[in-house]
């Protein structure tokens, strides 16, 4: 594998001239008359993307940017034949433990800024690492698949590689959305590497014993829950704000949600005409799920776009990336590949058996029981916040960075990692 220095570029001229163009001549799209009565119900409304716009072309500065992201460590490396952009940023401390970051889906490696140098420098006396932080194959400066077959199982054996060949025999990972799924991978299958995982979206299958005959003896508590919510009900037996059913993956009876992935899993080639061409386009898609996926304070999510948490200029420097590298079209694949691969499923099945972390914020996507995580992994340290989202890097920086460092201690003292 060869590995050179890369510097984050300005924007070429053109394409900036381009990108103003298009922002200053919008189409925007027909609503209903009494459009405030309806919220987020079908989808990013205009008084919430239209400010953006005009943010993103007479305000935000994409130099500003690009200069704070360029004083951090970034490279390129050769693996099985893509250009993987990361950013690694050694510890100074000599009980640093390696440690892999990886985002998902709408995000990319800018989500993680706040997080680095504290993780790195092992704030207020805590655990330090070593922060390696990969944009995915299809994300932002990482060169995109150019052939079918790139999903879960490929991303997991290629981010494993890139940690051995970075001299890091042993390592903990900590993941969020694909991050998190990819590594659930990871930690079944490369664990004489990777020592300890840290999630913030857990993906469990039920306790069900018509799939796992042996939770009867080795969990039967949890067995016995789960039948009992199938007679009287889910809320009744975990309460509200649970996922207590099995996750479709784009069942939009049954969530939602699920629509982006409906349309990313089956025909991500149509809908990314429309995210690639439009900026404005783009920048809805994103903000939608910025929006439905972050922690708002009581009675604010319908009258506000983004939270307080996750400023305009870090929500556009996240959308930028996508523009410029015209990357939205091959990290949207990555639903196809795990949708239609046999090993998507497999990140569920079995358990992992090497120490796991989870952290479930109020707001993520889909929350588990506790019970449900503890059939599924070898969880050792387990937190519910009061607030926070799917984005936790950006939301609530400090809450992610103390809980990846406690797990990290737990670890050395355990001597689980060395």
């Amino acid at each position: 594998m060869t590995i050179g220095l890369f510097k984050i570029p300005s924007i070429p001229l053109r394409q900036l001239e381009l990108l103003r163009e298009k922002l200053k001549n919008v189409e925007y799209p027909n609503e209903l008359e009494k459009n405030s009565t309806v919220g987020w119900k079908y989808g990013a409304p205009r008084w919430a993307v239209e400010p953006l716009v005009q943010s993103w072309l007479h305000d935000y500065d994409w130099e500003k940017a690009r200069i704070r992201m360029n004083y951090w460590n970034h490279y390129h490396a050769m693996i099985h034949g893509l250009h993987v952009h990361f950013i690694h940023e050694p510890s100074d401390e000599l009980d640093a433990i390696p440690l892999l970051l990886m985002n998902g889906w709408p995000s990319n490696f800018y989500e993680f800024y706040k997080v680095i140098e504290p993780l790195r420098d092992g704030d207020n006396d805590n655990q330090s690492f070593h922060v390696v932080i990969p944009s995915l194959p299809g994300y932002g400066f990482s060169e995109a698949p150019k052939s079918p077959g790139y999903g879960i199982a490929k991303y997991g054996t290629m981010m494993n590689e890139l940690m051995i060949t970075l001299g890091y025999n042993k390592y903990m990972l900590a993941g969020s959305d694909w991050g998190s799924n990819i590594g659930n991978w990871m930690a079944r299958n490369c664990s004489e590497q990777c020592k300890g995982f840290h999630s913030v979206m857990p993906l469990c299958l039920p306790p069900s014993p018509k799939t796992r005959f042996s939770l009867l003896w080795s969990h039967p508590k949890a067995v016995t829950k789960y039948l009992i919510s199938k007679l009287i009900g889910t809320r009744a037996v975990y309460g509200s704000g649970i996922e207590a059913e099995e996750l479709a993956f784009a069942d939009l009876a049954a969530d939602p949600e699920a629509g982006y992935r409906a349309i990313q899993g089956t025909r991500p080639y149509t809908l990314a005409f429309g995210l690639t061409d439009s900026p404005v386009g783009l920048l809805a898609w994103m903000l939608e799920k910025f929006h439905n996926w972050s922690y708002h304070p009581s009675g604010k999510q319908d009258m506000e776009a983004l939270p307080d948490t996750i400023s305009t200029d870090d929500f556009l420097t996240l959308v930028t990336i996508y523009w410029m590298t015209g990357s939205m079209s091959s990290s949207t694949r990555l639903y196809y590949e795990a949708f239609h691969e046999d090993q998507s499923m497999s990140t569920c099945m079995g358990r992992v058996k090497i120490p796991t972390a989870i952290i479930q914020f109020p707001a993520e996507l889909a929350k588990f029981p506790r019970d449900w995580v503890e059939t599924n992994v070898n969880l050792q340290q387990y937190s519910e916040p009061e607030i926070g989202g799917h984005f936790p890097a950006l939301e609530t920086s400090e809450l992610l960075v103390n809980d990846i460092q406690r797990f990290g201690k737990l670890l050395k003292t355990k001597k689980w990692i060395q």
